[in-house]
């Protein structure tokens, strides 16, 4: 479809049917169907007698391309695509697109379509039904409507919907046809009453109903009742042949126990069964007194006149001032206050009751009106919420006014009240309307459905307090949630928690519960700029080779070029980053970055420490040979460059070998590349790899012949020990350039006559550098000349060699840019 063309040639009718789809909006279900969907749409309007819905399901297997689709060309009518929308979703099928054009349509007597014209300046929001008559047929304001289903929604849900659709279509039709009726009735019913006494009840009465009747007020269904003493108690019974719309068979809606005190009374309702997906309903009863227009103290209730209906938008959010009433109570409430209508908190009471739900202003009266407000008034200074309960008695529906901060307000507080009002009070139904303004507070407003059957709730003064701390427990955040863990901490100054807490972004709040939080807060208080943390860790449910490791870095942000090279040196696989960023106002950029690992099995095949990952965990209880230590010790090693990134470091995990120990063979390796070695880095590397526990061996022979603090003979026979079983190992290998490796390095360790490996400085870190000398007749792969001692410096930055032919040599420093063998051109 042209989007250009429609807007050069607005008689192109396929551009007018999609009009209200926004280019890139439509699924592609949709915008990769288009001619066909209005060809078929087209073909299926071509024929409709006035009254009449069509409709056409389409499946995947019929070959019209389309399916599964529903299509519908009907009246146009009020909560037609609403209702359609909904019980379609009720009846499990997936709507993935719905397309809903408005035409004016010209059709000869017989129905026959002779013309379509789109219907210009028109709400989308509102119905269009009406027909007039042509010299040529009748023009029709009609919807087309296209339901484009989800690929995967079944057969079954398809049949239902086949057999849901007809009832549900002429429901809608008897409401849109007995609408005038309706308000016809309204108005004669305000007439009447407009007969009592000015400022009376029935005058107010006949005010209301005049003002709802004005555009307010959408009427659904209208019956009168009588009220039969039945042997289960007073019964409301709808009179024969006065029932309009939904009521038209005097059911669809409970509308409550009728004969009360007051001659107007409003309730909530729901016609869910009849009209899914319709807004919440208004029950609004006036009671008749026959020949009376007003209760007097002998008068009695013959009946009652019930309107089901909705309120419209301008309804809604009407100046409550100026309804019928309401306005009255307003002014009492004030007044009772010690308030002007025109002072600051006049203004202030004001503003709050206009935010008072419309059904909660008509049932309550002035009195408890003015007793919710005072309750209410200052709320949000304090950081409360305030819960009000109103049971009915006719449907056993409980009402639940909450006022809560408005900053305490979202999506997330509203679920988690729904969920919560839904168990205290067994609800079959949960309805709800939210009103966020400027103001402080924000109310939410709860309709719980329950079963007629069901007990009666408890709304006791008790009960409502206990379950108005159930819900602020539900408004309490998770920033309030992580001061409140952090509170009388010593190490955590309540400040700097709560630049933290509102730091935390809100994908990081979504992910992790904010226990986890104060442990990433204290790691990241410990950095300086430029400062790094890790942690590794496995989640509870997580498979064995599935870990999780975290990077805190204070500063700048971290390309991932920089932390991948350095977790796969490691041997694990990156599945999955989460970056997190927290800025601290004086302080600076924080980041927090969470990877997904995954761990081959040949690397957990020489592990056994599943328990040393779980977290919480106190690491300091660990042994130092824990690989949840050993692993973020190499990563930081690595991040600031005291250790190089290769494959070598594959050793922590297969070997469980500290980043210094893997340095020592690395160190071996190396020199071996300036001696002439004929085996590359990387072969060294893949042999030592593939045989993790030799390299242990390795590392286990370096300690014993030099460790300062296990030197003597016991020291002595356990490196003999240890050499012997290394010559086994190497003996039984069977790949002639395996043994060559391994016998190389294990020659250079018992080779090695001194080593700085040891050694500390004052603050007991160890040296940057490591250096080895060498006994060079021991030593088989070097070539000749070889000199009486040689001395190999290693470092991430920097190699060097000293080689000494006698006792006493002379000589200077040489800066060689031959790094595969400077050795040769020093020699």
């Amino acid at each position: 479809m042209s989007w250009k063309r429609f807007r050069d040639d607005p008689t192109d009718l396929e551009a007018v049917y999609f009009r209200w789809i926004q280019p890139g909006a439509a699924a592609p279900t949709i915008t990769g169907r288009a001619e066909q969907i209005f060809r078929h749409h087209l073909e299926l309007a071509s024929v409709r007698q006035p009254g009449k819905a069509l409709t056409r399901l389409y499946r995947s297997d019929d070959g019209s391309g389309l399916g599964p689709a529903l299509q519908i060309v009907n009246d146009d009518m009020l909560l037609l695509v609403d209702s359609l929308t909904a019980a379609l979703q009720r009846l499990g099928a997936t709507v993935t697109e719905v397309v809903h054009p408005v035409f004016d349509v010209l059709r000869d007597r017989r129905g026959r379509l002779r013309a379509i014209a789109p219907i210009e300046k028109m709400d989308p929001a509102q119905p269009h039904s009406g027909a007039s008559s042509t010299g040529g047929g009748n023009v029709v304001t009609e919807s087309w409507i296209h339901v484009q289903l989800d690929a995967q929604d079944s057969d079954e849900v398809l049949a239902r919907i086949e057999g849901a659709l007809p009832p549900l279509l002429a429901e809608i039709r008897q409401v849109d046809r007995d609408t005038d009726a309706m308000n016809h009735t309204m108005g004669s019913l305000s007439a009447r009453l407009d007969l009592a006494p000015p400022r009376s009840e029935a005058s107010d009465c006949a005010q209301l109903l005049r003002w709802l009747g004005a555009g307010h007020f959408t009427p659904l269904g209208y019956g009168y009742y009588r009220v039969h003493n039945n042997v289960g108690g007073p019964e409301p019974q709808q009179v024969s042949g006065t029932g309009l719309g939904v009521l038209r068979k005097g059911s669809g809606v409970d509308v409550g126990a009728l004969g009360s005190e007051r001659m107007l009374r409003l309730s909530n309702g729901s016609l869910d069964s009849l009209l899914p997906g319709s807004p919440d309903v208004y029950v609004v009863s006036v009671a008749d007194y026959g020949a009376e227009t007003m209760p007097s103290a002998a008068g009695t209730v013959v009946g009652e006149h019930v309107f089901v209906g909705t309120f419209t938008v301008s309804g809604l959010h009407e100046n409550i001032l100026d309804i019928p009433v309401i306005s009255r109570r307003v002014h009492q409430v004030i007044e009772w206050a010690g308030l002007t209508l025109n002072s600051h908190s006049g203004q202030a009471l004001l503003e709050m009751l206009q935010t008072f739900p419309r059904v909660e202003l008509f049932s309550t009266d002035a009195r408890r009106l003015f007793e919710t407000v005072s309750a209410v008034m200052n709320l949000g200074l304090r950081r409360q919420i305030r819960l009000f309960l109103r049971r009915d008695p006719g449907s056993n529906a409980v009402y639940c006014l909450v006022y809560l901060p408005r900053d305490r307000y979202s999506s997330e507080i509203r679920r988690r009240m729904h969920e919560l009002l839904r168990r205290e009070f067994d609800a079959e139904q949960i309805s709800y309307s939210a009103r966020v303004t400027e103001s402080e507070l924000a109310v939410v407003y709860f309709t719980v459905h329950r079963r007629a059957e069901a007990p009666a709730p408890d709304v006791t003064d008790t009960n409502r307090e206990r379950i108005q701390e159930l819900l602020f427990a539900t408004t309490r955040g998770w920033s309030d949630r992580l001061v409140t863990a952090a509170a009388g901490l010593a190490d955590l100054p309540a400040a700097v928690v709560a630049e933290y807490a509102t730091a935390f972004p809100a994908t990081y709040r979504q992910e992790y519960e904010p226990e986890r939080g104060l442990e990433d807060l204290r790691r990241l208080q410990r950095l300086d700029d430029g400062g790094i943390d890790t942690d590794l860790y496995r989640e509870p449910d997580a498979a064995p080779g599935e870990w999780r490791f975290t990077l805190y870095v204070a500063g700048a942000e971290v390309s991932l070029s920089r932390v991948l090279p350095v977790l796969h040196s490691l041997g694990v696989e990156v599945v999955e980053e989460k970056p997190y960023r927290l800025e601290l106002p004086g302080t600076g950029t924080r980041w927090i970055y969470d990877f997904g690992l995954r761990v081959p099995a040949a690397a957990l095949a020489e592990w056994d420490g599943a328990a040393e990952l779980d977290r919480p965990a106190d690491l300091d209880a660990l042994p130092a040979t824990s690989v949840r230590k050993r692993i973020p010790e190499a990563v930081a090693a690595m991040w600031f460059g005291d250790c190089e990134v290769d494959g070598l470091n594959e050793l922590v995990l297969r070997a469980g070998l500290h980043w210094r120990q893997i340095a020592v063979l690395r160190a071996y390796a190396k020199y071996l590349q300036q001696a002439g070695f004929a085996y590359t880095f990387a072969n060294i590397t893949r042999v030592l790899l593939t045989h993790p526990g030799t390299a242990r061996s390795f590392s286990e022979l370096f300690d014993a012949y030099f460790d300062p603090e296990h030197l003597g003979p016991v020291a002595s026979a356990r490196a003999a020990g240890i050499a012997a079983t290394l010559q086994d190992e190497i003996d039984a290998v069977v790949s002639l350039d395996t043994d060559r490796i391994l016998r190389a390095v294990l020659g250079l360790i018992t080779a090695t006559l001194r080593t700085n490996y040891f050694r500390r400085d004052e603050q007991g870190n160890p040296r940057a550098h490591l250096s080895f000398k060498f006994d060079p007749h021991a030593i088989a792969e070097l070539p000749r000349p070889r000199p009486q001692f040689e001395i190999f410096v290693y470092s991430p930055r920097v190699e060097g060699v000293h080689l000494r032919f006698g006792a006493v040599a002379r000589g200077g420093l040489r800066w060689s840019d031959r790094l595969e063998d400077f050795r040769t051109e020093v020699l």
